[in-house]
C-alpha cells in the first residue's frame, strides 16, 4: 500500500527588511542543529500557524491567520514586535506531495522595527542582518546553509536597492506560488516550479520554453533560472 500523503501544516514566515548605506539587509536566524526541522539552517523568522492564531478571525481566512502567526513567531524567535496588518504577502511555498514533512508556508515582507533582536537561545542560537547578495555569496562558499525557499527569496531580493521597493513590488502583484517537482540531474537535483516548460509530460529538462527552476547542485553555487 502506498504511504499516506501528508496534507501539510499551515505556516508563515517574515522577510524583515531595513535600509543601510550599503543597500537593504534582511534578518536571518540560525536554527539549532538539533531542531527537528531545518536544523542548522539560516532562515527568516517564522513557524507553524497555531490554533490561537485563528482567534477572532473568520473561518477559512488562512491568510489572516498566517499574518498573525508570522507576527507571533517573530516575537517569540527574535523578540521583535510587528503588526500583522503591516505585512504584505510575498509568496507561498508548498513542498512536493511526497515530502516527509510538509509546511504550506506564506512568506510575508515588511519593514523591520527599530529594536534590538533578542533570540531565545534554544530553537534559535544566533542571528545576523545581511545583504541578500552577501548571504548568497556565503552560501556559495559553504559558510551559510539555506533551504531552497530561502535561497530563491534572497535571489529575488538581490535586485532591489530599498526596502520600500520590495514592499511596493509585492503589493502590486499576486503572491508568487511555488510547488516543486524534484528531478535528478547530472549536477544534483533540479526543482521545477509551475510555469517551467520542462514540467509538461513527459518531463524534459531540455525542452525549449519558459524557465522557473532551481538547480540544487552538489557543488555550489546553486542556480535559479526564471524566464518567460
Amino acid at each position: 500500500m502506498p504511504e499516506p500523503v501528508d496534507p501539510g501544516s499551515p505556516a508563515a514566515t517574515v522577510i524583515l527588511l531595513r535600509d543601510t548605506p550599503h543597500g537593504i539587509e534582511t534578518l536571518l536566524l540560525h536554527r539549532n542543529t538539533k531542531a527537528d526541522f531545518a536544523g542548522g539552517m539560516a532562515v527568516f523568522p517564522g513557524g507553524r500557524v497555531d490554533d490561537e492564531d485563528w482567534d477572532g478571525l473568520a473561518p477559512g481566512d488562512d491568510l489572516a491567520a498566517a499574518r498573525v502567526a508570522a507576527a507571533r513567531e517573530t516575537h517569540e524567535e527574535a523578540g521583535l514586535v510587528i503588526e500583522p496588518d503591516a505585512l504584505v504577502p510575498h509568496s507561498h511555498w508548498q513542498p512536493p506531495m511526497n515530502a516527509p514533512k510538509r509546511f504550506l508556508t506564506w512568506f510575508f515582507v515588511g519593514n523591520a522595527p527599530d529594536a534590538v533582536v533578542d533570540i531565545d537561545g534554544a530553537e534559535i542560537v544566533d542571528h545576523v542582518w545581511m545583504r541578500p547578495v552577501e548571504a548568497l555569496a556565503q552560501h556559495a562558499a559553504g559558510a551559510l546553509d539555506l533551504m531552497p525557499p530561502t535561497f530563491v527569496t534572497l535571489t529575488s531580493l538581490a535586485r532591489f536597492d530599498k526596502a520600500a521597493e520590495v514592499i511596493e513590488e509585492a503589493s502590486g502583484r499576486a503572491p508568487s506560488m511555488f510547488m516543486a517537482e524534484i528531478h535528478p540531474h547530472e549536477e544534483g537535483r533540479v526543482f521545477l516550479f509551475e510555469g517551467d516548460a520542462g514540467r509538461a509530460e513527459p518531463v524534459d529538462l531540455d525542452r525549449p520554453g519558459s524557465r522557473r527552476r532551481l538547480y540544487m547542485t552538489t557543488v555550489k553555487p546553486w542556480r535559479w533560472e526564471e524566464s518567460g
